[in-house]
């Protein structure tokens, strides 16, 4: 019996790397997203996340034409609509990241 449980050793550590490969390429996919509500509010294009999260229900923002929920995932490229009263924000996603500087928030997006 020991002599099976050595011999499937090998095995086991391979099967143990390829999984850890496939969380670290995983993760790195979900890093390259953000939910909605929180880049509103990194990307300083509304001041704070609950009114980020308000203006979502409310159906006052689309991403890529769709009218979207405050816990959908944007990624790089999604285009961001946003409706403040009479004025309307489209934006473009350039970039995600988990926190900015007042001064870096711009370069995250980009007017259309």
């Amino acid at each position: 019996m020991q002599k099976e449980a050595k011999a499937d050793l090998p095995q086991l550590h391979a099967v143990r790397e390829a999984s850890r490969a496939a969380f670290v390429r995983l993760y790195m996919e979900v890093s390259k997203s953000m939910r909605l509500d929180k880049f509103l509010k990194v990307s300083r294009l509304i001041k704070r996340r609950t009114v980020a999260n308000e203006a979502c229900d409310a159906g006052r923002v689309t991403v890529n034409g769709k009218v979207a929920k405050a816990s959908l995932n944007v990624r790089e490229g999604d285009v961001i609509e946003i409706q403040f009263g009479t004025k309307t924000v489209k934006v473009r996603v350039k970039a995600i990241a988990q926190t900015t500087k007042k001064e870096e928030a711009a370069e995250l997006f980009e007017y259309l």
